[in-house]
Formats: C-alpha cells, structure tokens, sequence
C-alpha cells in the first residue's frame, strides 16, 4: 500500500481542510436520516403488504435486530455515498462545501474505490459499537469513543489514503 502524499492535480484545488470536511459529514448525515427514514418506511409498507394491515406496526419492533433488513440499511447508505461519488464525486453536502472526492488523477472513482472508502470510513462505528458492547460504558461514552475515531480517521485521511483518492476544494465559479 502506498501513501499519497503530493498536492492535488489540478491547479487551483487544495485538499479539504478538517472543518470543511466535517461539516459536510454533518450536512450529508441529515440527508442520509431522511433517506433511512423513507427506506424504513418503505420496508414497513413491503411488510404490511406481504402480512396484511394490521401486522406492519407490530413487525417495525422486529425489524431492529433483523439481518436482512440491517444489510437492507447498508446497502441504501452505501449506494447513497457510492453513487454520488462515482457519478460526479459530490454528495449534496460536499457540493454545498465545495468539496469533491476524485482520483488522484482528477477523474471520477471507480465502485471498488467507493466501497473501500465506504468500508474504511465507517470503522468509527465499530470503535463505537466494540467499546459499547465490551465494556458498556453508556451511549455517552460510546459515543464520544466513537467520534474520536472518526476525526482520527479524517484528520490522518486513512479512507482518502487506503481508497486512493482525494478530497478537494473546488474553486469559485465567477456568474
């Protein structure tokens, strides 16, 4: 594994700086609530159809610790920051930040690199969930462990580096 450490490629770029980059975390975070929300929603009328009316409500309680319908949930997130980033290289948040993930070489990345990224960059969540179901410290705690390591993760660019990609500011267009 090589660790990318010259400028951006294209004159005028800069790569994000930390605060920037989060704030689009933040920005994409809400949208990707009302995604989860809407793919619930959707998997809770799937459910009302295939058992009748009244079993939907009781069938949202088991959907929780459900296999199938977590992965259903990973998938919708991945293919939510996958897509966005193969097809132009920006989120709504990091359009709103200015931001775009590239290649190296300026170009789009490739399924492969969004899913590395993806992998890489929800490690916090597992720093979070380990410490929270080893050592059951309170969600406080947890959570706090948990966002640790992701500006760990951001401010050593780890997903950046292992999915040979980059993150950048886009220039001001002049209207």
């Amino acid at each position: 594994m090589t660790f990318h450490t010259s400028p951006p490629s294209h004159e005028g770029e800069g790569l994000a700086k930390l605060p920037r980059r989060l704030a689009a975390i933040v920005y994409d975070g809400l949208l990707l609530i009302g995604v989860l929300i809407a793919a619930t929603g959707l998997a809770m009328g799937m459910i009302a159809l295939v058992s009748g009316s009244g079993e939907s409500v009781k069938a949202g309680g088991s959907l929780t610790h459900n296999p199938f319908f977590q992965t259903y949930l990973l998938l919708i997130c991945f293919f939510f920051y996958g897509g966005f980033w193969v097809h132009g290289g920006q989120t709504l948040g990091l359009r709103a930040w200015r931001l775009r993930l590239q290649r190296r070489d300026g170009g789009n990345i490739r399924w492969q690199q969004a899913l590395l990224r993806f992998l890489s960059g929800g490690l916090w969540l597992v720093a979070m969930m380990g410490v929270h179901q080893a050592l059951k410290p309170g969600i406080g705690w947890s959570l706090g462990v948990g966002l640790s390591a992701l500006l760990l993760l951001l401010a050593l660019r780890l997903p950046d580096r292992w999915a040979e990609t980059e993150l950048v500011v886009v220039p001001k267009t002049v209207v």
